[in-house]
């Protein structure tokens, strides 16, 4: 059998997830005569959501990958550095916890630190789960310096990411994507041709009558799906029985005060709202459900609860969170809002265009198209999107708010997926995580144990260590930390010495 290779790759649309697919793309697949022609069709007069600032720690990989320097990025799109996700309000008013990106503990002898940790919590130990990890003690004091992999070093149990203004991430990655041989078409698409054979995209007219033919079809245009559904039908899975927020309003703000180096999600009656420092102002936005709210309710109550200035009127924003029932549907491949809605909750969006980027790179089609390929990245993104969504889910099941909203929430049905993970940690605190599951241990255990849900005993194999030798290696790890955090700079001075915003 001879599957000759494709040629010609069109992405329809731009923004972060459009110039992040052209990115991956013209930096991973071969050079030189092997190389593929990659072109990038998008319109000025076509806004993008651009809501989705934060991020998690994937993608310093992929950036890296693709040969993006830290610091110049971060000068670039006015990023600031963020060590994990703080919730207020979530579980009940008044209360709040931190999801860290890096680990709480160390294991001893092969059990996960937590395991230790609840131990010493029943035999009178007081110190809360947070100061166990070195992310939340930085976050709390506003410090930061860089995570490394020198397994003596504490830094080697933290993680970080950004907050990082999309749009000027896309303007960034353009340039970056340009110079490496993408070729960018201004226009609009008016109409798709397929093919009477056998369904699959053939070309795009745009509006100037132009006519872009190509082999690959890379929908980026968002929630319309102009390809995956406007031409191929492909259908969409609506999930919004599990996570019934609709509506969004975001809005930027002035900056106030000193950095802080963590996104900030607060729960309000009907939704939450979030905050994200970069260098230049803050974003701010409330996702809300229609059902219970008005959207005049909800820009009061995220005009109320903004710390600057605002620097416009709220932007309103609809979605029906779910997925496309298939990602990838003949020669069309959907990537971002295209193939599908995850509220910002997590800052899993922009991840989920880099896992696509990944996945599709590692499964290019050649000219047959083989199905068991297109079966393959279907599942593997099925799997992604739905492991987030158990993820999601868990921050508004469990909780003990008065609000109709949340006690729809708390009575809803939920995957079985979930109800096995929740079940099996509060019998012995035990958490087997996937390995494909994007959320480790630790995040698992910072919102299972956040939102108050606890475990009735602990794993036995801790009863190796007695208990001086347990609190003793508690309280070494405290220390370390502690002493550790004083020493580093505070998260603005580190960024005015590495990566401070040149506009």
């Amino acid at each position: 059998m001879n599957n000759k290779k494709i040629k010609r790759i069109v992405i329809v649309g731009g923004g972060t997830s459009g110039w992040m697919t052209a990115a991956g793309l013209i930096s991973l697949l071969p050079k030189g005569k092997d190389a593929y022609d990659i072109t990038l069709i998008e319109s000025d007069q076509i806004g993008t959501v651009g809501v989705g600032e934060a991020t998690i720690p994937p993608l310093r990989a992929f950036n890296n990958e693709i040969g993006i320097n830290e610091s110049e990025f971060m000068k670039k799109t006015g990023a600031t550095f963020k060590l994990g996700i703080e919730f207020h309000n979530w579980k009940s008013k008044g209360e709040y916890y931190f999801h860290p990106f890096g680990q709480y503990g160390r294991r001893i002898d092969g059990v996960p630190f937590h395991q230790y940790w609840m131990r010493a919590k029943q035999n009178g130990n007081t110190t809360k789960l947070g100061e166990y990890s070195l992310c939340e003690v930085m976050a709390r004091e506003k410090k930061f310096l860089p995570c490394n992999t020198d397994p003596k070093s504490v830094l080697s149990t933290t993680g970080y990411s950004y907050h990082m203004d999309a749009g000027l991430y896309a303007k960034f990655l353009r340039e970056f994507s340009e110079k490496k041989g993408v070729v960018r078409v201004e226009g609009k698409v008016m109409d798709v041709k397929l093919r009477e054979t056998d369904g699959y995209i053939e070309s795009l007219q745009l509006e100037s009558s132009k006519v872009i033919e190509g082999d690959l079809f890379i929908d980026c245009s968002g929630f319309r799906g102009l390809l995956i559904e406007e031409a191929l039908k492909t259908g969409y899975e609506d999930w919004s029985h599990y996570l019934p927020c609709d509506s969004a309003l975001a809005v930027p703000s002035e900056s106030v005060g000193s950095t802080r180096p963590y996104t900030m999600s607060t729960a309000h009656a009907a939704g939450w709202q979030w905050r994200i420092p970069l260098q230049h102002r803050t974003g701010n936005g409330h996702v809300y459900c229609s059902k219970f709210m008005s959207q005049d309710e909800a820009s009061s109550i995220l005009l109320a609860n903004v710390e600057g200035k605002p620097l416009g009127d709220p932007r309103p924003l609809q979605f029906t969170t779910g997925r496309r029932k298939k990602f990838w549907n003949k020669n069309c491949v959907a990537i971002g809002l295209a193939a599908g809605f995850m509220e910002p909750l997590e800052s899993t969006s922009i991840h989920l265009v880099q896992e696509s980027i990944a996945q599709l790179i590692n499964l290019l089609p050649g000219e047959e198209f083989n199905q068991a390929e297109i079966d393959q990245f279907n599942n593997m993104a099925a799997r992604d999107y739905e492991l987030i969504r158990d993820f999601l889910i868990l921050h508004y099941h469990v909780n003990e708010r008065e609000e109709d909203f949340w006690k729809q929430c708390r009575k809803m049905e939920i995957p079985p997926s979930l109800r096995q993970r929740i079940d099996l940690y509060k019998n012995c605190g035990r958490l087997f995580i996937e390995g494909e599951n994007l959320f480790r241990l630790d995040s698992w255990l910072a919102v299972l144990h956040g939102q108050g849900i606890m475990s009735d005993s602990y794993d036995p194999m801790t009863e190796g260590k007695d208990q001086t030798q347990v609190a003793k290696f508690l309280d070494n790890i405290h220390g370390s930390f502690i002493k550790a955090t004083d020493a580093m700079p505070t998260h603005d001075q580190y960024i005015a010495r590495h990566c401070k915003a040149n506009f």
